[in-house]
């Protein structure tokens, strides 16, 4: 009779099913909140993207979003929409005297022609900082006509908790920059600095 019972057992396969999915389960949860994260980061860079270019646009029209303040509220009450979680902003602007300048490096002599600035070689001090540096730019708003390159950072937390079991930080970080062109309410400052050699 045991027999008879614990062979009857072997062959019912009637609750194998939930057993599979009690097994799956966690795995394609923990998959599907994942792939639910990465959207909504790729989401919220989006929208942040926009929302610079919206700005810089703005910026630039004569009834449009003139002083840092009011483009910065304009851009973090979009991205604020999407983000709920008490997103920090960080901001930095780079201004440079036109648009061909952005990202450049000060202009030097290359004394010993290995490609790169060395101590003691002669360079312009575009930003007046007293160093030569990797970008010219110079830190603020900048005056009249100058090209801005404007970034904006936002720093939230995830919108689901199994981000440490996946191995990747709390807090989520996105980036975007855009450049913007200042209104010409004055005469642009085109004045070149004297050659440094230090």
């Amino acid at each position: 009779m045991t027999r008879r019972i614990l062979s009857r057992l072997r062959r019912d396969e009637s609750g194998a099913t939930l057993v599979e999915f009690a097994i799956v389960a966690p795995v394609m949860l923990l998959m599907l909140m994942g792939f639910f994260d990465l959207a909504q980061t790729e989401y919220a860079r989006s929208v942040l993207q926009g929302a610079m270019q919206m700005a810089a646009r703005n910026s630039t029209l004569q009834s449009g979003l003139t002083s840092q303040s009011t483009i910065d509220s304009y851009v973090e009450n979009q991205v604020a929409v999407v983000i709920s979680k008490n997103p920090t902003f960080t901001v930095n602007r780079l201004s440079y005297s036109d648009f061909s300048d952005v990202g450049k490096a000060e202009p030097y002599t290359d004394t010993n022609a290995n490609g790169q600035y060395d101590r003691g070689e002669c360079y312009e001090d575009i930003n007046g900082n007293g160093q030569w540096d990797s970008d010219m730019g110079t830190t603020g708003q900048g005056g009249a006509d100058d090209a801005v390159l404007y970034t904006m950072s936002v720093s939230y937390k995830r919108m689901f908790p199994m981000a440490t079991m996946l191995g990747w930080p709390a807090n989520q970080t996105i980036t975007a920059s855009t450049v913007l062109r200042n209104q010409p309410y004055g005469t642009q400052d085109t004045s070149t600095p004297p050659a440094t050699c230090t």
